[in-house]
């Protein structure tokens, strides 16, 4: 099934025909988990790309207008909602239109108050009463659960690449994270927080997108970016502002060390760059264990 710009226009006449006039773009980079395009100047078309994607149209349509309500930063809000059609076998949103740009370390002014301002956003997400809300599971890939889901796969991408890698300080770090295990009370989790899914304005946070693995439980999953994103100052910067204890650091470091360690197994042959990325981030994630922890 192809999901294009046709497809959605087909979509739009059919089931909102009151905004049938208005132009449809492509997004650029718009995501795996969906597809999204612009609709008009104002709303954005996000059709999930295959059926495991589909519960995240429900999610959102239910949670996030409540959550907005909560937040003093912009979030996806869901405008309305489309059914599945003979063409399209799903259903799918209409979304406000967030603008800004896709979060680089070249479109922020100062590194160090963004991860404040970051870390700010996080604290009051976390503080919205989350009583009700979807507990993690296969719908947000376990986001908020127990690390221990991705052993298996986290020791596979370790083992496989050990001319590249330091396995036995991936060994040690990875084993750390497992053992420190989340008793606090659930909460609110973005599940996805990357560059990608954080816009800027005038050089500064502006906007969080993409809440399709939104759900309640271990906030540490939403920490990642202290070492795929920021650097040693900037890093405890955020950790700072977030004052949050040594255990669900290690559960954070070990939520960075799974993906940069998958996407890195995946891609060592095929796309370098991808893994030369990803490389780097565990590269990051072994020194700052290092230097943490006194090997």
């Amino acid at each position: 099934m192809e999901i294009n710009v046709d497809l959605v226009r087909s979509l739009i006449n059919e089931q909102f025909p009151e905004w049938s006039e208005l132009d449809i773009t492509p997004v650029r980079n718009g995501g795996n988990d969906n597809r999204t395009f612009h609709l008009g100047d104002y709303m954005s078309v996000r059709l999930p790309s295959s059926e495991h994607y589909v519960p995240q149209v429900e999610k959102e349509q239910k949670w996030l207008p409540k959550l907005a309500k909560e937040l003093s930063l912009p979030i996806t809000t869901p405008i309305a909602k489309g059914y599945p059609s003979q063409e399209y076998p799903f259903p799918w949103s209409i979304n406000k239109w967030l603008k800004g740009e896709t979060l680089t370390s070249k479109n922020i002014l100062d590194v160090n108050q963004f991860a404040r301002d970051l870390g700010a956003f996080l604290i009051e997400f976390q503080s919205v009463d989350a009583s009700g809300g979807p507990f993690a599971g296969k719908h947000n890939f376990y986001r908020g659960g127990d690390l221990a889901v991705y052993d298996q796969e986290t020791r596979d991408a370790i083992n496989a690449n050990t001319d590249t890698l330091n396995t036995s300080l991936l060994d040690e770090t990875w084993e750390l994270s497992l053992s420190s295990k989340f008793f606090g009370h659930p909460v609110w989790i973005h599940g996805d927080m990357a560059p990608g899914n954080i816009l800027t304005k005038d050089g500064k946070l502006s906007a969080v997108i993409d809440f399709g693995i939104l759900g309640v439980g271990d906030p540490s999953c939403d920490y990642a970016m202290a070492w795929t994103f920021f650097k040693d100052e900037s890093r405890k910067v955020f950790k700072d502002i977030l004052n949050t204890d040594e255990e669900t650091w290690n559960r954070a470091r070990g939520w960075a060390l799974w993906k940069s360690l998958i996407t890195y197994n995946w891609n060592r042959r095929s796309n370098k760059e991808t893994a030369e990325d990803s490389y780097n981030i565990i590269n990051t994630i072994q020194e700052d264990y290092e230097l943490n922890h006194k090997l």
